[in-house]
């Protein structure tokens, strides 16, 4: 191959892989419309008659619950240091919402108020609120495990405090509060994916965790967790293993008291309070089929990427890198063999790892951790899908790994599952158990499933579905009553032959009276190629997985006569097979070899009557014909309260960002100063497609508490409803970017409020006056950076909405009513 062809190709490869991290995320936000909300009325739209009744009622209901002059609640620090019942059980409701929130845990930072003010306790307070607190977790049927303290002293003091302690922070620490389960379904569940190139330690690794036993350095740790016996001769994992390691509720990792042996799965699961459950995935090329099966109907929380130190990250580790990315699932990195492996070539493999996480395709920042407190800080702040922890490891000597296991035992709960959507349940595996029948495992995805319950399974090489009942449902193989969204179970068929189930099926609820759910050979998806040394075209075929699916699929129709690396498309797929169940918002990998492609289902069928190019040509002239200019006048909103005056475009065309527009100083920059007590100077607003208008607001750190809240929807009543979304009740998401508003006033933002004002707005929702969490229906838009507006707009217009402004993180929101135009 010629060098020129050789640059042509790199440079493609590049272009796929930069844009692999952005279409990643709005995969994310389609996935979330697969349960929509209910759609909304426009009250703006309604006549001006009923907006006035409406408006009486609502400044009414305000007046009532007289937000603006709510009395100050109580600090957090009278709570953890009083002594009268009142404030206790004040400090009870505090510790049994987070950890309802947290889905059963919460770490909790005593010595900071809610705002994050310091609550300056000296050693004598921080000992008695510490004992206060164990007290109300007990009440709450909950545990306290002390995980780190700063400038209280003792062997859990950190790092950074030990040797100089902060005389101005005050004494505190954080606190690990998990519920005491009552029974097995109550048990925490986080699934992680262990993947990595082969050789580089992932059996041996999960071995030494959950036996707590080192290794030999000649793979006596990994011999337990093969399913084959190929696999003990050569040392290589060729299927899918699934290892459990459980923690009780004080954060103690569950072992046998007998040294060097392993308890069995029923003795975990019984005597933890949490559970990581790990799925072993094989790491040589010729099993990336069965490692892409397992990524992908696993359901992941998070992905452990492990890395030898004296290879790098080499061959397939980069090929399960980009997988992880695509799916949008949490990654950390763990750096094995580190005992064997020369200091300057570890260097060399940390530069690696390092260079890659940043690049535009990853958009990650490594984490480096070394010590018990940066490994606690990070775990708490793992939320946040931009960091990427990084652990150096030796399985023979130990090092590291107690950080390694206090990491996974404060994991934060990840993903998102509608318990009140219909039943729907993934077939992973299937088995036949003497005296028991056919036997499927798998995701529970959505809604609730009990014993006896009658089902559906399917569709078979007709697309028929087979009517049955669940005999019994087990977790971790032990029997419980009841799966709900988000856990993994097996379940017991009645009447069904194991020759009749297949991995890839899904078990539906029956409804009588109701026709069979209906499959599909034909679908449409959005993709992305990520790397293709030739363009494709129709006819063109590869394998496909979703989900549990892995079938040969053919292309049909495509959006534009061919695409190439780094393209987005509208593609037509055709099951070769059979026909197969699947849902719009559903996640999709197709490969060749290697992957190819990612991509989401955007409609189940396909009419040939319709071609999808027809489509995208329409499409392009009415954007082209409703393309404004910049300087072009828009006219502005009627019903739009405060006076405000005609919007103008700033920008139009590809040359000029979003940043550059809200520049100071810009000449394309539209500026409002209307002088407000808090310090908001201004606002600019950058080019979108009519009718909308983007609204960039700012307002100092501080305007973050409850009476910034209150102040902001007051004025926001005379739209008729307000959404209000994102944050939470006693603390703040932190933010570095801006967020989203739509449609009827729908508040993204990381402001801070009271139990009082919460209490208030779940009332007002109740009325019907305003919508909160799912109800808005806004899970499908998550945060943008600001160089990305162009690229939300373009999704909230797809999505329907008619209006959006963007607030700045911490802003006060009544700084960003609405330009409309």
């Amino acid at each position: 191959m010629s060098n020129k062809n050789t640059k042509a190709l790199a440079h493609e490869k590049r272009k796929g892989e930069s844009a692999l991290s952005d279409f990643a995320e709005y995969v994310e936000q389609q996935q979330n419309l697969r349960f929509p909300a209910s759609r909304r009325t426009n009250v703006v739209a309604t006549s001006s008659a009923n907006d006035a009744e409406h408006h009486e009622e609502l400044d009414e209901l305000f007046d009532n619950l007289d937000l603006a002059d709510t009395a100050p609640r109580i600090p957090l620090r009278d709570l953890v240091l009083g002594t009268d019942d009142h404030t206790f059980e004040k400090l009870h409701d505090v510790i049994a919402e987070r950890i309802e929130e947290g889905m059963g845990e919460t770490v909790f930072e005593l010595g900071y108020e809610n705002n994050g003010d310091s609550m300056n306790l000296t050693a004598d307070d921080w000992n008695t609120a510490y004992k206060r607190l164990v007290a109300v977790a007990k009440a709450a049927g909950a545990d306290c495990e002390l995980l780190l303290t700063k400038n209280v002293g003792g062997e859990l003091e950190a790092e950074s405090t030990a040797n100089k302690p902060d005389k101005g922070g005050g004494c505190n620490g954080k606190i690990l509060i998990r519920r005491v389960p009552t029974n097995v379904e109550d048990v925490i569940e986080t699934r992680i994916a262990v993947v990595g190139n082969v050789d580089a330690g992932k059996s041996s690794m999960l071995g030494v965790l959950v036996k707590g036993d080192l290794d030999d350095g000649r793979g006596k740790a990994r011999v337990n967790l093969f399913r084959h016996k190929h696999e003990i001769e050569s040392g290589r994992t060729s299927s899918v293993g699934m290892e459990i390691m459980g923690f009780d509720s004080v954060g103690k990792v569950i072992t046998s008291d007998t040294p060097g042996r392993k308890l069995s799965w029923e003795d975990i699961g019984k005597r933890s309070a949490k559970v990581i459950t790990f799925s072993d995935l094989a790491g040589h090329e010729k099993y990336l089929r069965t490692t892409v099966f397992g990524l992908l109907s696993s359901s992941p929380n998070y992905c452990l990427l492990m890395v030898a130190a004296n290879n790098g990250l080499v061959g397939m580790s980069k090929e399960h890198l980009g997988i992880a990315l695509a799916l949008n699932v949490p990654v950390m990195v763990v750096v094995t063999k580190i005992d064997i492996c020369p200091p300057n070539i570890l260097q060399e493999t940390i530069t690696q790892i390092t260079k890659i996480m940043r690049s535009p395709g990853a958009r990650k920042v490594p984490t480096f951790i070394k010590n018990r407190e940066e490994c606690i800080n990070t775990a708490t702040q793992f939320v946040s899908q931009r960091i990427c922890p990084v652990f150096q490891v030796s399985n023979v000597t130990g090092e590291n790994l107690g950080l390694v296991r206090t990491f996974l035992n404060i994991l934060p709960h990840h993903g998102r599952y509608n318990t009140d959507a219909p039943f729907e349940f993934h077939v992973n595996d299937t088995f036949s158990v003497p005296f028991t029948g056919t036997v499927v495992s798998g995701i529970v995805k959505s809604g609730v499933i009990h014993e006896g319950d009658n089902v559906l399974i399917g569709p078979d090489s007709l697309g028929q579905f087979t009517p049955t009942a669940i005999r019994s449902i087990e977790r971790k193989r032990i029997r419980v009553p009841a799966a709900v969204a988000g856990q993994s179970a097996s379940f017991a068929l009645k009447k069904v032959k194991r020759k009749d189930v297949r991995k890839g099926m899904v078990v539906l609820p029956k409804v009588e009276g109701e026709p069979n759910p209906k499959v599909h050979r034909e679908f449409v998806a959005e993709v992305l190629i990520l790397s293709h040394a030739t363009t494709i075209k129709k006819k063109y075929q590869a394998m496909l997985h979703v989900g549990p699916v892995s079938q040969t699929c053919a292309i049909i129709d495509i959006d534009r006569e061919l695409i190439r690396t780094g393209d987005r498309a509208t593609v037509a797929f055709q099951f070769v097979q059979r026909p197969e169940y699947l849902a719009p918002g559903d996640r999709l990998l197709f490969r060749e070899g290697r992957t190819k492609g990612l991509g989401i289902v955007k409609a189940v069928g396909y009419d040939p009557n319709h071609p999808l190019m027809e489509k995208s040509a329409n499409g392009d002239d009415q954007k082209d014909q409703d393309k404004p200019h910049a300087g072009q006048q828009v006219r502005p909103y009627q019903n739009t309260p405060g006076g405000y005056g005609v919007g103008r475009v700033a920008a139009s065309g590809p040359d000029t960002t979003a940043l550059e527009l809200l520049r100071p100083g810009h000449h394309s920059r539209s500026e409002d100063r209307r002088g407000r007590q808090d310090g908001q100077s201004g606002c600019g607003y950058c080019r979108p497609r009519p009718p909308w208008t983007l609204l960039w607001t700012s307002a100092p750190p501080g305007a973050t508490d409850s009476e910034s809240l209150g102040q902001a929807i007051l004025p926001l009543r005379r739209y008729g409803r307000v959404c209000i979304t994102g944050g939470r009740g006693d603390a703040a998401l932190p933010g570095p970017h801006g967020f989203m508003v739509f449609k009827d006033l729908a508040l993204r933002a990381s402001w801070m409020y009271e139990r009082e004002h919460v209490r208030a707005l779940i009332k007002m929702a109740q009325l019907g006056v305003l919508k909160l969490g799912k109800a808005a229906g806004l899970e499908a838009f998550a945060f943008y950076p600001l160089e990305r507006m162009e690229e939300a707009s373009d999704k909230g217009l797809e999505a329907g909405a008619s209006e959006l402004v963007v607030i700045g993180p911490r802003a006060v929101v009544a700084c960003g009513l609405l330009r409309t135009t």
